[in-house]
């Protein structure tokens, strides 16, 4: 087992800066994702870790050896990709093999951690089949076999779920999770989807343009986001960001859409008609109560609630609403948003209000 810690970790091709100083610490056992949109430099961290990429400046620390120039070989880590990257003539046996042969492992050991993983991955009847004989999943799970049989420090995992189908993906999401806590293993997972950046992690490091918008447990950062580009990205359907100013000195704030609405954990700082943006999630956008009249554009029914998209006077993008049941009938709906449940954003920084704080 191992930690592993990043100290201003820089990235730059040529003039094109990728990363922006990247600190982190990740305690022994601990599953970590690194989430954010294409580009934001994820996956260029994660090859910085392993090695396949040089850190233009900056440190990589693990188990407190520095290897940020150490060769990816010499690292004691396992990498699983999002192409599975299997050997199309080798049998999954010697898939999972072959990095322990080129060690120099005995037969003996080489077939007990081979059995082992296939035992915990439910690979034992397939370990003589070539990866063209394999489903998905099975590729999958030869891939992660091949990285559990080094009984590496670290894991390292690029998007590995990425090339499955939906109901694939949710199964295999559980096994990752299911198998990184019983091997404790510390281990790093990137992906550009929050539902398995929520699901998957101890913590999320949510990146932005190859800087760190937020770092928390994944209830901490849903619950409360530190700035509106967090608060975008992590849910679904997106938190809904409405325009709004500070009034009634600083206890309340006036929607551009008309109602005002009271805070109900105590005022913000700042100056009467302070630019805000308000943000409250579509769970939590009621009906009823004659606050907002909200146009219904799109319903898509899921089955126990329905997702509803609506066109409100005063907002340049939609209002979006998730109701119990089905589609509501009316053209027009009366919307409130509970005091409870609002988000309060500074409009030009974007960051995070809380209660008394500017």
């Amino acid at each position: 087992m191992a930690t592993l810690t990043l100290r201003d970790v820089r990235k730059s091709f040529g003039p094109t800066h990728v990363l922006h100083g990247i600190d982190l610490e990740l305690v022994d056992g601990e599953m970590l994702v690194i989430v954010g949109a294409s580009g934001c430099g994820k996956s260029t961290l994660l090859r910085i870790v392993a090695g396949l990429e040089t850190a233009t400046s900056g440190q990589v620390i693990i188990d407190e050896r520095e290897v940020t120039n150490v060769d990816p070989s010499e690292r004691d880590i396992a990498m699983v990709f999002q192409n599975y990257a299997l050997y199309p003539h080798m049998s999954v046996f010697d898939n999972m093999a072959y990095g322990l042969r080129i060690r120099g492992l005995s037969r003996a050991e080489i077939a007990r951690r081979v059995e082992e993983a296939a035992g915990l991955l439910g690979l034992r009847e397939l370990l003589a089949r070539k990866p063209r004989q394999l489903s998905g999943g099975q590729r999958q799970r030869v891939a992660m076999g091949r990285a559990i049989v080094r009984e590496p420090k670290l894991f390292l995992f690029d998007e590995p779920l990425s090339n499955l189908d939906a109901k694939l993906r949710v199964q295999m999401r559980a096994e990752i999770r299911r198998l990184q806590k019983r091997l404790g293993v510390t281990s790093l997972f990137v992906t550009h989807d929050q539902v398995e950046a929520m699901t998957l992690g101890d913590r999320l490091l949510v990146l932005h343009q190859g800087r760190p918008a937020q770092l928390a447990s994944p209830m901490e950062i849903f619950e409360k986001p530190a700035d509106t580009y967090v608060a975008g990205f992590i849910g679904a359907p997106s938190m809904n960001l409405l325009p709004a100013m500070l009034v009634d000195g600083g206890r309340a704030a006036r929607l551009n859409v008309g109602p005002v609405i009271t805070f109900a954990d105590g005022p913000r700082d700042g100056a009467e008609g302070r630019a805000l943006t308000i943000g409250i999630r579509p769970e939590h956008v009621a009906l009823g109560g004659g606050g907002v009249r909200a146009r219904v554009d799109i319903a898509e029914p899921l089955g126990s609630e329905t997702v509803v998209h609506t066109d409100v006077d005063g907002m340049a993008d939609q209002l979006v609403l998730r109701v119990a049941g089905p589609p509501p009938r009316a053209e027009v709906l009366d919307v409130t948003f509970p005091a409870a449940h609002l988000h309060v954003f500074d409009a030009g920084t974007g960051i995070r209000l809380e209660a008394g704080r500017a």
